[in-house]
């Protein structure tokens, strides 16, 4: 199956992913400012045990600041992609450099030997995440879309799986393989049997990762990635003190 033409789509849904999930194909994980909802609000985010990560309608608008700061709280912290300068009064707590890949070329094919991970794989998930750090995964991340795992011996070895969901794209993500089974092309065989269920949807794949993890930018580009954007992934504090509260 041929990747999907890139034109036909709004390039311009990638530049704000997390917002496009949540206000789309994710609305059943979203948390919206009290009063608001899926069609009023204009800052959302993830349920806190799905990912940790918000998202802003536009973050040049003061009123989705505004929505964001009712939602998570005075003084809380929120996990935003691709905001360069937070307004006054918010306070950048964390800020790493990533990158955005698109499929182009990729040779996206089943992995005979993968299976579907689900709740009661969790734990087991939750072990190689810790010891692999690919990025935030939580006990419901899970349910975001389609996992597939490659088990040694019964172990879980390798994973990756489908997280943002924007119109007509899904993001590859927790690509992750246990440092005794590296070398053996496994993530490689996963990135690709996932990539096929999304093309069966006629969807493009993307993906983020850290800027500095260039193992794995140059290992996505040899297998049909293309550089997109280098977006900033910010923790940053909402206006408030919560400790003030308790003087």
């Amino acid at each position: 199956m041929s990747t999907p033409a890139h034109t036909s789509l709004d390039p311009h849904v990638l530049d704000n992913p997390a917002w496009a999930a949540l206000s789309g194909a994710h609305t059943a994980f979203a948390e919206y400012p009290a009063g608001g909802g899926a069609v009023a609000a204009r800052a959302a985010r993830y349920s806190p045990d799905v990912s940790p990560f918000a998202a802003l309608a536009d973050p040049q608008d003061p009123r989705s600041w505004a929505d964001l700061r009712t939602l998570v709280g005075d003084g809380e912290v929120a996990s935003l992609a691709g905001v360069l300068t937070p307004p006054d009064g918010w306070e950048t707590v964390g800020r790493i450099q990533g990158v955005q890949l698109v499929d182009t070329s990729l040779r996206a094919e089943p992995a005979p030997e993968a299976v579907r991970l689900g709740a009661a794989d969790v734990p087991e998930v939750l072990a190689l995440i810790r010891l692999t750090e690919p990025g935030p995964f939580l006990p419901r991340t899970v349910e975001l879309g389609t996992y597939l795992g490659i088990r040694r011996q019964g172990r879980l070895v390798a994973m990756a799986g489908e997280r943002l969901r924007p119109p007509g794209w899904t993001e590859i993500s927790a690509v992750c393989t246990h440092p005794d089974h590296r070398g053996q092309g496994l993530a490689t065989r996963l990135v690709r049997a996932v990539a096929a269920g999304i093309r069966e949807r006629g969807e493009v794949p993307f993906l983020h990762t850290s800027a500095g993890n260039t193992r794995a930018v140059r290992l996505y580009e040899s297998i049909g990635f293309t550089l997109r954007r280098r977006p900033f992934f910010l923790a940053v504090r909402a206006p408030g003190n919560t400790a003030a509260n308790f003087s």
